[in-house]
């Protein structure tokens, strides 16, 4: 049985946030990718179109996401399911959030300059 500890998590800082990679196909031959987002207070995130669906769920404090135009607030427990294509921005509420994210491997996204990135805790 494959346990992954938090302590084997790569760890990876980007945008002012961090990402804790636990599964993913550079770790291991599977057909999805989870990591955990830590986002500081009031940050504001940068927007990006992701080219896989995802589904965030939120693990403590409040993030706020924005897609599209709509903006929403996220407790814990809450989730919201992320449309690929989607215009995406994952702010800090007052007092920070962190989110757990499931996506499928392959995932890429287009930032607001038109770069491209490829996240390593999702390939």
């Amino acid at each position: 049985m494959p346990i992954i500890r938090a302590s084997e998590a790569t760890t990876y800082e980007v945008h002012g946030s961090t990402f804790r990679s636990y599964v993913a196909p550079s770790r291991q031959p599977t057909d999805v990718c989870t990591w955990q987002v830590e986002v500081p207070p009031n940050l504001r995130g940068a927007t990006h179109r992701p080219s896989r669906d995802e589904v965030l769920r939120v693990l403590s404090g409040q993030l706020v996401v924005s897609t599209d135009g709509e903006s929403g607030s996220l407790d814990s427990g809450d989730v919201v399911f992320i449309r690929a294509g989607s215009d995406l921005r994952l702010d800090g509420g007052p007092e920070g959030g962190t989110a757990w994210v499931c996506t499928t491997p392959g995932l890429e996204a287009v930032m607001d300059d038109g770069s491209r990135i490829t996240p390593p805790w999702a390939n």
